[in-house]
């Protein structure tokens, strides 16, 4: 199979790629190989696709349509599969393929060009909190200890990069130091365990055929509901920076999602605060200038 990565994933992964990193240059045969191995037809590439995985729109043997998804191991595929398998197809894409030696996903096949964010701003967040509220659900049980990385272990990591950051930019010292000083005081009483999406926004949740809409991408994590809605709470950052009113349309889009999904307000508040900063400044770390501004100046209303 002759192509060309989209340049979004190549754009993304190599500001995320470690020294020595060949997953790019390899991809081909891998896509190759999976696709034999499971009997596929190739369609498409998806395009522009996503960040950090190659998305492949198939046929299987019998002529269903799926979806083929490749990432390198850094982006926890097998993570991404542990939950879609205990998710059922409840609220997110079905998994087609429970065991794989390759660490393809093979998925159900949605509407990839058709997603929550087409939708009108007030409907569009009405329907992806609703998925979103299927997705909170007990993390398995049954073994000595589930098999994916807890909020306090994510924020841990991105919390020391954060730190450095501040030392090198002081300007963005105040709002790193405002969103550790809130992650300390958030993790000291988490109010519930859930199996959360973790990185769940508009464009993560595709129409489907078997229910109106499914979310897709999950990188899960455990731990309190308010951290997986807090990267909701800033879809659409863009036009927010735009209008004159943003401030206080994102301190009222708090308010509305809190209540409206049975989450403490000043907890959704904390880690859409920190969410919002450590994007930023990551943002800010790899060059991308533009949109660590808007991110920031976003923390600020918080």
């Amino acid at each position: 199979m002759a192509f060309e990565p989209p340049q979004r994933l190549v754009r993304a992964l190599g500001e995320t790629a470690p020294d020595g990193d060949d997953w790019l240059e390899k991809l081909p045969e891998a896509v190759q190989r999976a696709v034999d191995l499971r009997e596929l037809t190739v369609e498409r590439v998806q395009v522009p696709g996503g960040r950090s995985s190659l998305v492949v729109l198939v046929r299987r043997a019998d002529g269903t349509p799926a979806v083929l998804k490749l990432a390198p191991s850094r982006a926890r595929p097998e993570s991404e599969r542990a939950a879609l398998a205990h998710w059922d197809g409840l609220g997110a894409v079905e998994l087609l393929e429970p065991v794989a030696d390759d660490g393809a996903l093979l998925l159900e096949r949605l509407h990839p060009d058709v997603s929550v964010r087409s939708l009108p701003e007030a409907r569009a967040l009405l329907e992806a909190a609703g998925t979103l509220r299927r997705l909170w659900v007990a993390p398995p049980a049954g073994d000595a200890a589930h098999p994916f990385e807890t909020v306090a272990e994510r924020t841990g990591r991105q919390a020391a990069a954060m730190r450095a950051s501040a030392v090198a930019d002081p300007e963005a010292a105040p709002l790193v130091d405002a969103a550790l000083a809130a992650r300390e005081e958030l993790l000291g009483d988490p109010p519930e365990q859930r199996l959360l999406h973790g990185t769940f926004r508009q464009s993560k949740v595709l129409a489907g055929g078997r229910m109106p809409w499914l979310a897709v991408g999950p990188d899960p994590v455990v731990g309190e509901c308010a951290f997986d809605l807090a990267r909701l709470v800033r879809d659409r950052v863009e036009d927010l920076i735009a209008t004159p009113s943003g401030a206080a349309t994102t301190r009222r889009r708090v308010k509305r999602l809190a209540e409206s999904l049975d989450v403490d307000q000043e907890r959704l508040r904390g880690w859409t605060l920190f969410r919002a900063v450590e994007s930023g400044v990551r943002a800010l770390r790899v060059g991308r200038v533009r949109d660590a501004e808007l991110l920031l100046e976003f923390a600020s209303w918080l």
